[in-house]
């Protein structure tokens, strides 16, 4: 073990309750707009018997353009890779900002399996469907070139969102995010939103499935949609929520409170901003 491995475990604290599973994506390692520091304190507070990192881990597109990768950054994969070392059984699925590692379905990595997709049964018996969510974006499989530009798109806004929440921060408000109240203004936007989950919960009844745990758009939800309970976990950049199971069965969308994290995690969002 490294000394930063070492570091990691001397700090982690007791956690309160262990859960059964836990369902996490889009955490985007590569850019500056990833929480890692927060993520970490999610994880070391609520360790689970299995673990399903639901797409989008490894932000491949950005890390194409330009090489960005900190030491917190670093440690959520060291993190993980305990996890699975320590008996926590630990469930990739690619998505399409890291659909590099779908080559490697089927795999071993560390102890963590690569799967296209995966079926999870809950201890009271419901079967659910997980899967990044790309393959039901028109514009990821019709138009490559424009999700690219989207995706430019929304990285200048989460740049925007840093320095606003930045001056925020200075005059005591609290955390605001930008680009989900675009997503709420903007009625295609929200249109979107709508025909992609109603979109996935179709295709998981029409498969047999209870329901359906996903990510890809960053919008946390956990409704009911035609028969079939739609979960989608959101993302580690903005909403830093994830899905979660209790021994009895029962799922929940949990967020991570702004101002939640460890103090050297909040020192370290600080400097970053």
């Amino acid at each position: 073990m490294d000394g930063g491995d070492a570091a990691l475990e001397a700090d982690e604290p007791l956690a309160p309750q262990r859960l059964r599973s836990v369902f996490i994506s889009d955490i985007h390692l590569g850019t500056p707009g990833c929480q890692a520091q927060a993520l970490l304190d999610f994880l070391k507070q609520n360790p689970c018997e299995q673990l399903y990192l639901v797409g989008d881990v490894i932000d491949g597109w950005q890390l194409r353009k330009r090489w960005y990768w900190p030491q917190a950054h670093n440690d959520v994969v060291q993190k993980l890779l305990r996890a699975a070392r320590k008996g926590c059984k630990v469930r990739f699925v690619p998505g399409n900002h890291d659909e590099f590692a779908r080559h490697f379905t089927g795999h071993h990595f560390g102890g963590i399996e690569v799967l296209r997709e995966a079926v999870h049964v809950t201890a009271d018996g419901r079967r659910l469907w997980v899967i990044h969510g790309d393959d039901f974006d028109g514009v990821v499989q019709c138009a490559k070139w424009l999700a690219y530009l989207g995706d430019s798109l929304y990285e200048f806004t989460l740049r925007l969102n840093r320095h606003l929440n930045h001056l925020r921060r200075r005059l005591g408000l609290p955390y605001w995010s930008l680009s989900a109240f675009l997503k709420h203004k903007v009625k295609k936007a929200l249109n979107y939103v709508m025909d992609f989950e109603r979109a996935v919960a179709h295709e998981a009844r029409r498969r047999g499935f209870q329901g359906v745990v996903c990510g890809h758009i960053h919008r946390p939800e956990m409704r009911e949609i035609e028969g079939v309970l739609y979960c989608n976990d959101g993302d580690w950049v903005e909403s830093r929520s994830a899905i979660v199971e209790h021994f009895d069965g029962r799922l929940e969308l949990v967020h991570l409170p702004p101002g939640h994290e460890l103090p050297r995690a909040r020192a370290a969002l600080e400097e970053t901003a």
